[in-house]
């Protein structure tokens, strides 16, 4: 699988940990960065991920920050990006069963490495459930419409 990673510098430790384990898993990870601890504005680097993500270039993406919650604000903002906050397994298994979650956001200074990399591990293997789930999607697109025809 193809997965853009990004973060801001609270989340750069835990990246490294993300991207470790998910190239020993034999994933093609692209790395947008931030690449150091220095302090940096995360809006436009989580945008880059989504657009990644939504573009096609990548299958999925996951942003980190400190409490993950600006990353998944701002990858939100790009238009067919859906990005889950998750603190734990359910949270990831849900955001993809019914909400088909194309990023997976998370919080550096909320969840510990291990727990991290087991829920990077549910985001990825969790398949969208579709049926009465797929008309809300369509209904999240549609208010995306909307508002981007709103100027």
């Amino acid at each position: 699988m193809r997965i853009a990673v990004a973060n801001d510098h609270a989340g750069y430790p835990l990246k490294l940990a993300v991207v470790q384990h998910l190239e020993a898993a034999g994933h093609d990870v692209v790395d947008l960065g931030s690449h150091s601890t220095e302090p940096v504005d995360y809006p436009p680097i989580c945008a880059a991920c989504a657009r990644r993500v939504v573009a096609g270039d990548v299958d999925v993406g996951v942003v980190i920050g400190g409490s993950g919650q600006g990353e998944a604000l701002a990858a939100n903002k790009v238009r067919g990006a859906r990005a889950a906050l998750c603190h734990d397994e359910y949270t990831a298994r849900f955001a993809r069963r019914h909400n088909d979650a194309n990023v997976l956001s998370l919080g550096a200074r909320i969840v510990a490495e291990e727990l991290a990399v087991d829920i990077v591990d549910v985001f990825l293997v969790t398949a969208f459930d579709g049926g009465r789930h797929q008309q809300r999607i369509e209904e999240i697109t549609a208010i995306e419409d909307e508002e981007a025809a709103r100027g």
